[in-house]
């Protein structure tokens, strides 16, 4: 919940959707593409954007963005205009470079040598500063502060090698790919088809789904015949709601075509000798939606070992174990069937009341808390009370909290936390407030629970945290027969935890 309350947020999510079979496509690209960004509502919030393409030679695109939600940035009129698509990118943003404006809004559209091409990006570039004077050099004006722009404008540069009248796609991206090694993840369209990259340490999440009818999308029946198009996607939770049943993950490294005719791997860009994956550790923590699915594993099932193994490094004598809604009760849930504690609700969220610092006066900014939540107090008067959060960032959150309970009737409230503290910035596409405003930096750290008015407070370790994500990762070299022997380097499991740890899987670049 403090990550919420921190301002902690993903930078963005991406989706994409090409119709199968003849075109024009009974399949509504625009209604589908709609759906699976509010799907992806929480992984960005500040802007929304959508382009469809015909397919033709020359393609006939249609642009739509906004600012705000999908809901708001969309109405009835502005799909009428993107119903001829027959497959279409779209994005939703949430800032961590570039100003919140519609300038900055994705996808970005440029004309190149060939055509139009339209890019969708989720991440951030280590070394986007170094790129920006290099495209610059060449010429190339860039008219937004956003990493994406620099990526559309760096596709649209033409390789030494490639022929003038056929551009080689793969070339370009592998090109990218060599310029800068992360984060991204990216959806590139050209004509009728869409590349779908992740970059070589996959830490940003990408995945593909296929659209079936619905009266097989709950069964094992649905050969490929029956398939109606193929979408490609940041997390999996926006295939349910289109009518998509999961394909499989987009693996670091590599770079996938999607076109009417099906999906397409051409090639997996290794990383450097013994580097292992790096796939953002907090996608399973806090960003994703619990019903997505990353490395063959739900992230319910793993926030719920994450619960399981606090208990195992953490246990307390009290009488419940409950949450700060809701994000982390499925960590409660663990810490509870492992401790052999009642899970029970202590607190009740008010859905309808914005961030706590949307305050007019001192006194409402007093009754912040309250006005957020209140206490269950039948629940857990005269009890010792576990609460489960997903993290104590600032501090600041959390406190007023205990005191709510405390002063609710609960004897003890002792606070364990789901995640290891963080320490450090994120510079590949996490928004994390700067290294001294993280409580964990703090002198007030060594007393925390006397900082914050808890009776004791405990953190689950990276050690923790990383055995509860990979416990249940199956071997991806046996799952993906489609990858040869060569490129299954880039299936070994790793994950990014320089928040954490100050170990970031690349040198950065100033």
């Amino acid at each position: 919940m403090e990550f919420e309350e921190s301002g902690i947020g993903e930078e963005c999510g991406v989706f994409g959707c090409v119709a199968a079979g003849e075109w024009p496509t009974q399949l509504e690209v625009a209604q589908v593409l709609t759906l699976g960004l509010v799907a992806l509502q929480h992984r960005g919030q500040e802007s929304a954007g959508i382009v469809t393409s015909n397919g033709a030679n020359p393609p006939t695109y249609a642009t739509h963005k906004g600012m705000g939600l999908v809901s708001t940035a969309f109405s009835p009129e502005a799909l009428l205009k993107l119903r001829y698509g027959n497959l279409g990118i779209c994005h939703t943003r949430y800032s961590t470079t570039g100003i919140s404006e519609l300038q900055n809004c994705q996808p970005f559209v440029v004309d190149t040598l060939h055509g139009k091409i339209a890019v969708a990006h989720n991440g951030e570039l280590v070394n986007a500063h170094a790129l920006r004077k290099k495209v610059m050099r060449h010429g190339v004006g860039l008219s937004t502060s956003s990493d994406s722009e620099l990526i559309t404008q760096l596709l649209a540069y033409t390789p030494p090698m490639e022929e003038m009248d056929s551009p080689d796609w793969v070339a370009r991206i592998k090109n990218l790919m060599t310029e800068t090694p992360t984060s991204y993840s990216l959806l590139v369209m050209f004509k009728d088809v869409i590349y779908a990259v992740r970059d070589p340490y996959g830490n940003r999440p990408l995945c593909i789904g296929r659209v079936v009818p619905i009266s097989k999308l709950h069964s094992s029946g649905a050969g490929e015949e029956d398939t109606e198009g193929w979408v490609v996607s940041s997390e999996s939770c926006s295939f349910q709601s289109i009518g998509a049943k999961y394909y499989r993950e987009v693996l670091p490294g590599e770079i996938v075509q999607i076109s009417k005719h099906g999906v397409k791997s051409l090639s997996v860009v290794p990383r450097p000798e013994g580097d292992l994956p790096a796939f953002c550790i907090f996608e399973y923590v806090y960003f994703a939606r619990p019903d997505s699915i990353f490395e063959g594993q739900m992230v319910y099932t793993v926030r719920q070992r994450c619960g399981r193994q606090l208990a195992i490094e953490a246990p307390t004598d009290a009488d419940v174990v409950s949450t700060v809604p809701e994000s982390a009760t499925p960590a409660a849930l663990g810490y509870a069937q492992q401790s052999g504690l009642p899970y029970i609700e202590v607190l009740c969220k008010n859905r309808y009341v914005g961030r706590t610092f949307i305050q007019p006066n001192t006194r409402l900014r007093q009754l912040g808390v309250a006005k957020k939540f209140g206490a269950l107090t039948d629940n857990f008067a005269g009890k010792r009370v576990v609460l489960i959060d997903d993290s104590i960032v600032r501090g600041n959150t959390i406190s007023p909290i205990i005191k709510l309970l405390k002063e609710a009737g609960a004897t003890e409230v002792h606070i364990r936390v789901a995640s290891p503290p963080i320490r450090f910035p994120c510079y590949m596409g996490i928004n994390i407030p700067t290294k001294e405003e993280l409580i964990a930096n703090k002198p007030e750290f060594q007393d925390i629970a006397g900082y914050i008015g808890a009776d004791s407070v405990q953190y689950l370790t990276v050690e923790g945290l990383v055995s509860a994500v990979q416990e249940g990762i199956a071997s991806l070299q046996e799952k993906d027969t489609r990858i040869s022997s060569s490129n299954k380097s880039s299936t070994r499991v790793g994950h990014c935890t320089a928040c954490l740890t100050g170990k970031y899987p690349v040198e950065l670049e100033w």
